[in-house]
């Protein structure tokens, strides 16, 4: 076995080496005698994947592995669900746990190798290494497939097809069916996927009728632009940040009368700003809108429901289990509609749009190729939970084959809500817990227990700052009056633990994610995640990180916070909070990796374009597999800002083409 460096410790791989499972079906195995490799049997092991555990079975006779069967069931669908028989064969032909990683699922992957190793383990009785598998080749890209037209069982038409059913899918069909087109959605998941339900805009009814009485609300829309294109250090289109600015309004407010109208739902204004006695570095926009529940809606309705209804009921189609396979284009290079796979018998499908297509397919957060090879410093800051976008790239990937022009920088949305064990570090590979907590200002220290920046502001500021420190891992450090600083924090958008001032409901309350983290056997204390202690030095100990700097940064700390200035790096007075009261808490903290951001260039009209300028005729797009407006970062201070974007270009696509 190789030696374990302080990385390694870091990292957890004694721990991580623990955490493998290990069972056999012939009982726990002896060493293999002279006469073979193995002794002869069947063994089980299971390690941790992304969204389950990962188990493998393997049979052996006394000098080869003669049967590997792998569950992945419970794997993300589409993804990690889908490579247990290519890895089966990778492991026989091998005759080892030491095989490539399937691209584009790297973490189920190194789950099933890690599992072989521990059922060759037992049947040998010697140690198994692991080498390093890299997942990024240099094309990630590759050639549009060919389909050949005698493949084609199939054949349908339509006049507008919109291409994913998500938070801009549904918007475009129902914008599209309303405006009389006969629509026609597929979408490659079973079922549709569920909107997102922060919605960014300016001007909406619900915030020009709040002026009057905050009218600290009111956005001056010039101030707004230059606030996106300075977060994008410039890497914008400015005239498509001016369609969400101009439009995105009225398509809360069009949206608001359709959801209202069902008596199931009301939108509210998550009206905060902040403390305006005590200005941040970063301004706050009150953009955000939420849909939430009336007491009348029945228990089988959801949001998803309705809009199916509205869909279906002006004549719309919606086909899940369809996957794009390309786009098509005739002669001139317009698209003119798609090749598509259905997912249950494989069959082929063309699919013709007289009108045009719209792509609402998502970006490429869980195609890992992809993400090495654009976003690595990405991969260096996410922990991964199952939550998450499951949009592989296929939508970017089949534009940019039709002509299309990439980004020229990339960009994903991070929230500081994912947490690791005190053995571990963040990383694409290491598997963590959702920790929505992760967002408040809390003292933040590096793995050295020094602080490093200044803790309140746009979340990937503080990722981006997180970065730039060893093993791109950080603690969060607070203390028993935790609840009481989360509510004097002010925070906006969806970070907020309580109420906003006009009233509005918070995303999630306080009270429900202390008990989260802190109650049951599944929570963050239970499972060895948040760590409680009764002085500092404990609790340095148990985050492992060294306890001298750690009491010397909290000494400074307090005294800051005393003097109500950060002398430090310049946090705000009413954020700088003592941790003097025990019991004491930590957490390691890292990236969750919500979504991808850079994707193909779009126009005004939301036409893909192509390096020159030109369009690419009959092909437009929405959401995150666009391009040109968000570069480096989410600025999150506009509340719903990516939503907002995604739905109110999804309608003003659908109402250019439904109109041709």
């Amino acid at each position: 076995m190789r030696d374990l460096s302080r990385r390694d410790f870091l990292k957890g791989a004694l721990a991580g080496s623990a955490a493998v499972a290990l069972s056999s079906v012939a009982g726990v195995a002896a060493f293999a005698d002279e006469s073979g490799i193995y002794k002869p049997g069947t063994y089980s092991a299971s390690a941790k994947g992304i969204a389950s555990d990962v188990k493998v079975t393997m049979t052996f006779d006394a000098n080869s592995i003669t049967d590997v069967v792998i569950d992945v069931s419970g794997e993300t669908k589409g993804i990690g669900a889908e490579i247990g028989e290519k890895m089966q064969d990778a492991i026989l032909a091998a005759q080892g746990a030491d095989v490539d990683a399937v691209t584009g699922a790297s973490v189920t992957s190194d789950a099933i190798r890690k599992a072989a190793a521990a059922c060759i383990e037992q049947a040998s009785g010697e140690a198994v290494t692991l080498t390093e598998k890299s997942e990024a080749p240099s094309d990630w890209l590759g050639e549009a497939p060919e389909i050949a037209d005698s493949d084609i069982t199939e054949e349908l038409e339509t006049e507008v097809l919109v291409v994913g059913c998500g938070t801009g899918g549904w918007i475009a069909a129902m914008t599209a069916s309303e405006e009389g087109a006969k629509v026609l959605v597929v979408e490659k998941a079973e079922a549709p996927t569920k909107i997102k339900e922060d919605i960014g805009a300016i001007n909406s009814k619900l915030q020009l009728e709040s002026f009057e009485q905050y009218p600290e609300f009111k956005i001056d829309k010039i101030e707004a632009l230059q606030d996106i294109v300075r977060y994008a250090s410039g890497y914008v289109d400015s005239d498509l940040v001016k369609v969400w600015i101009d439009n995105s309004g009225e398509l809360v407010d069009w949206l608001t009368a359709h959801l209202e109208e069902t008596g199931h739902w009301f939108m509210s204004l998550e009206g905060g700003v902040g403390d305006l006695n005590h200005p941040e570095r970063d301004k706050a926009y009150a953009t955000g809108h939420s849909p939430h529940p009336t007491a009348d809606k029945p228990d089988d309705v959801s949001l998803n429901t309705d809009m199916q209804a509205f869909v279906e009921g002006h004549g719309g189609e919606i086909r899940c289990n369809t996957c794009l396979v390309k786009l098509v284009q005739d002669d001139s290079g317009k698209v003119t509609g798609i090749i598509a796979q259905d997912m249950v018998d494989q069959h082929y499908i063309r699919i013709n749009a007289s009108k045009g297509v719209i792509m609402a397919t998502g970006g490429y957060a869980s195609n890992s190729e992809m993400m090495l090879a654009l976003q690595p410093q990405t991969m260096k800051m996410k922990i991964n939970v199952p939550m998450g976008s499951k949009s592989d790239g296929a939508g970017i990937k089949a534009m940019l084959w039709a002509g299309g022009l990439m980004d020229p920088c990339h960009a994903s949305m991070m929230f500081n809500r994912c947490s690791c064990l005190p053995t571990e570090t963040a990383g694409y590979k290491t598997n963590g817990k959702w920790y929505w907590f992760g967002e408040q200002p809390f003292l933040k220290v590096n793995l050295e227990g020094k602080r490093f920046c200044n803790e309140s502001g746009p979340y990937e500021f503080m990722l981006h700052s997180m970065c730039m420190q060893p093993w791109h891992t950080y603690c969060d450090i607070f203390d028993a009056n935790n609840k009481q600083y989360c509510e004097q924090f002010d925070e906006v958008g969806c970070c907020r633990l309580f109420p906003f001032p006009n009233g509005a409901e918070s995303n999630r309350p306080y009270d429900v994610c202390w008990k989260d983290m802190t109650e049951g056997e599944n929570s963050h204390l239970a499972l060895g995640y948040l760590q409680k202690a009764d002085t500092l030095e404990e609790l340095a100990e148990k985050l492992n990180i060294p306890a001298d700097e750690f009491v010397k940064t909290v000494e400074r700390y307090n005294e800051l916070c005393a003097k109500g200035v950060d002398e430090d790096y310049g946090k705000s007075a009413h954020r700088m909070t003592p941790v003097d009261t025990a019991p004491f808490y930590g957490i390691r903290t890292g990236a969750w990796h919500l979504t991808t951001l850079d994707g193909c260039r779009i126009n005004t009209d939301m036409q893909v374009i192509r390096e020159d300028g030109s369009v690419i005729e009959g092909l437009y797009a929405t959401g995150d597999c666009t391009g040109g407006f968000f570069a480096n970062n989410y600025p999150n201070l506009f509340t719903g800002l990516a939503c907002g974007r995604t739905m109110t270009f999804g309608r003003r696509a659908a109402k250019i083409v439904a109109a041709k």
